[in-house]
């Protein structure tokens, strides 16, 4: 079991008579790479400004190893921060800018030059120091930001959409260089993203905010596969969502009515009169004649677009309610051969158990 580093507590903060953050309950563990992910104004930032020592929560406590920092001072809380600017000094060299931390501490020469050159070599950047900032790309001085914050070896290191001034390309190198550097290092990183793939892809946990509220907290594959209700849900990847009646549950099996359609399938979850069938994009078979379909539980819909991705197409259908749906399906030369066409009929179904059934909201 992960030993817990920080706690935050009934935490709320409040903007201008506003609420941002309504009662905060979260434990943060050490070693582990968690991800805040919401849209913008959810209280992301707040959560870190309030854990750098930025600002002071209104109420509720943060808590380091079960001490009450609440009214300790940022330089003493062991944490650092790396801003979506990077805040490089620009007048100051590479080595000076990873030093600067180390300066203010006392620390000797020696010592620094030893510490600074390991900063660098780790993040790749030994052949650079020398340089201004503004001589280095985007991604470089992400990696020089991060390098001067992990060189005061904090207890966390707090990391504010720092990834989204970078290019897709770069992005995704920056993404998994993240990960690695989070592993090597064994230091807890704290990620602040409304990049659904972003935190899917490098979190060990996510915490799904909205409007100063947690929605969820579990690990990408929890908060994708069963996410606890339709914000989650639609937050996190694409997805279909179709209303329905329940017309009888019995144990674990449940049958639900979507206009004039009868589906037939289990849950363990109680709904009372109403529930939303949820499916994922992938998850969706496509047929163009009924005898191959594999199930009771299909649509029947007429395809209005098809949409190029590289390794995937999608597919945007009409159902005969009028409802848009999309299925998506790998691209390959076969898939030409498939021979889909802008207007012709289609049968979607999915593989029983597939679905998430959630309450309406």
């Amino acid at each position: 079991m992960n030993n817990g580093l920080f706690s935050l507590k009934g935490l709320c903060k409040n903007y201008k008579n506003t609420p941002i953050l309504k009662n905060i309950d979260l434990d943060i563990f050490e070693g582990e790479f968690l991800t805040l992910l919401g849209p913008s104004g959810c209280g992301k930032t707040t959560i870190i400004r309030l854990l750098a020592g930025f600002e002071n929560p209104d109420s509720g406590e943060i808590l380091l190893k079960n001490k009450n920092i609440n009214n300790l001072p940022p330089e003493q809380r062991a944490v650092n921060t790396v801003f979506q600017s990077y805040a490089l000094f620009p007048h100051m060299n590479i080595f000076d800018n990873v030093a600067f931390g180390l300066k203010m501490k006392k620390i000797p020469k020696e010592q620094i030059k030893i510490e600074v050159e390991n900063a660098l070599s780790m993040v790749k950047l030994s052949q650079h120091i020398y340089k201004k900032p503004n001589e280095l790309s985007g991604g470089q001085q992400q990696r020089v930001a991060i390098a001067r914050a992990v060189v005061n070896k904090p207890l966390i290191l707090l990391l504010d959409e720092s990834l989204s001034a970078l290019d897709y390309k770069l992005r995704k190198e920056m993404q998994i260089e993240l990960k690695m550097l989070q592993r090597k290092l064994g230091i807890t990183f704290l990620f602040v993203t409304h990049d659904q793939e972003e935190a899917l892809s490098m979190s060990d946990r996510i915490v799904v905010m909205n409007k100063g509220n947690i929605e969820q907290i579990g690990t990408p594959k929890e908060i994708y596969e069963d996410p606890k209700n339709l914000f989650v849900a639609q937050f996190i990847g694409e997805a279909n969502c179709f209303e329905t009646k329940v017309i009888e549950q019995k144990d674990e099996a449940i049958t639900l009515k979507y206009n004039e359609k009868v589906f037939n399938l289990k849950s363990k979850k109680r709904f009372n009169k109403t529930c939303t069938i949820l499916i994922r994009p992938e998850d969706f078979r496509v047929e163009k004649n009924l005898e191959d379909v594999k199930s009771n539980n299909y649509f029947i819909g007429e395809l209005e677009n098809i949409i190029y991705k590289g390794t995937t197409i999608d597919l945007l259908v009409k159902l005969e309610d009028g409802k848009e749906v999309i299925a998506s399906e790998f691209y390959n030369e076969d898939s030409d051969a498939l021979g889909y066409k802008v207007g012709s009929k289609l049968f979607l179904y999915w593989v029983d158990g597939w679905e998430v059934l959630l309450n309406n909201e």
